[in-house]
């Protein structure tokens, strides 16, 4: 029981030491930004005060956040995952594309289909886009043909082509010829959304995803063998592990992951398969993984402040004149201040 009581204050209190060190992170960026927006004639106490009015004070702007926030909490487990053992997946971009588009193949081939077939059809379809496209790297890597970071990276750049063809071919809608898409998803495959909002069951699956993710990392057999990959992997091999099947496994898992976020998306927000169906979610998951230390907890934190900061783009172009590209600045902040913290490899903590 002692061991138990202090297992648990442990815990607590590192739960504690990395809020803290978050939300120190965020003061010191904050005030930076301030400074930026100061020597632009800005006024920062009205920037700030405006993005909390049409944000976190605003009914309509807080669901907003959680639209955002969705594909950002599957996108950056996405690459957690993998991360684990070492592996760097920079292709969620490119995994939720091809999930969307997957999902969006499973609801225009079977529109008949009732919803408690078609919806689980989608979902299912979704994550196997991703899971292929992320298994390529991960086959390729587990050969030892080719590192995963060029691998993920450089598939970002083929799955968008390949939504543009089918968009602009065999499944562009008859009644949009002046803006490529496909034709509407029946009703039938569509999330559910609540609270007359654009929030949408995906909320729900991504938080499933992170809750699944914290118990495997850290309560199960697998968690440990990925661990031990990502610590040593000639060791992790020596001992039994298959490293190979990990690899690939990982890999899969995390595209299947992002596939997940596009295919919610389409399914939960456009309603069809369109061009541009993601700002970049895939690269801000991964910039949000990293900032994470790949932690569950960091994950939902960073997450939720990456949909603030990118909603406060759009608040901040339409009450201070500032361009869009301001939210680039203050991320790149956030990304300094995390890498100054950071000590270098081989010096003390």
């Amino acid at each position: 029981m002692p061991e138990a009581r202090m297992a648990a204050a442990l815990r607590t209190s590192q739960a504690v030491r990395i809020s803290l060190r978050y939300a120190l992170v965020c003061a010191v960026a904050l005030a930076m930004f301030a400074a930026i927006l100061l020597a632009a004639g800005k006024d920062p106490l009205k920037a700030y005060a405006d993005t909390f009015t049409y944000t976190l004070a605003n009914a309509y702007g807080f669901s907003e956040l959680l639209v955002r926030m969705t594909p950002l909490l599957l996108a950056a487990v996405a690459v957690a995952l993998p991360s684990r053992l070492g592996l760097i997946n920079v292709g969620g971009e490119g995994q939720l594309y091809l999930g969307a588009w997957m999902a969006s193949a499973g609801a225009l081939m079977f529109p008949g289909l009732p919803a408690w077939i078609l919806l689980p059809l989608v979902v299912v379809m979704g994550f196997l886009g991703g899971a292929i496209w992320g298994a390529i790297p991960g086959v390729l890597r587990a050969a030892k043909l080719v590192n995963e970071t060029i691998a993920t990276l450089l598939l970002n750049y083929i799955a968008p082509l390949i939504v543009s063809f089918f968009i602009f071919g065999p499944w562009r809608a008859v009644d949009s010829s002046a803006y490529p898409q496909s034709s509407a998803f029946p009703e039938a495959a569509r999330l559910p959304s609540f609270f007359n909002t654009r929030i949408h069951a995906g909320i729900l699956i991504s938080l499933a995803v992170l809750l699944a993710y914290w118990l495997i990392m850290e309560k199960t057999r697998w968690g440990v063998e990925m661990r031990a990959i990502g610590g040593n992997p000639e060791a992790a091999q020596r001992l039994g592990i298959p490293v190979a099947v990990w690899i690939v496994i990982a890999l899969a898992i995390g595209g299947g992951l992002a596939g997940l976020a596009g295919m919610g998306e389409v399914m939960g927000i456009h309603g069809r398969l369109r061009q541009g169906l993601s700002p970049g979610y895939g690269f801000t998951g991964f910039l949000i993984s990293w900032l994470a230390g790949g932690r569950p907890l960091g994950i939902l934190f960073m997450a939720f402040l990456f949909a603030i900061i990118t909603s406060a783009g759009d608040t901040l172009q339409i009450t201070q004149g500032l361009p869009y590209s301001v939210v680039n600045i203050l991320l790149a902040m956030i990304l300094f201040i995390v890498l100054a913290r950071r000590p270098a490899r081989g010096t003390a903590k």
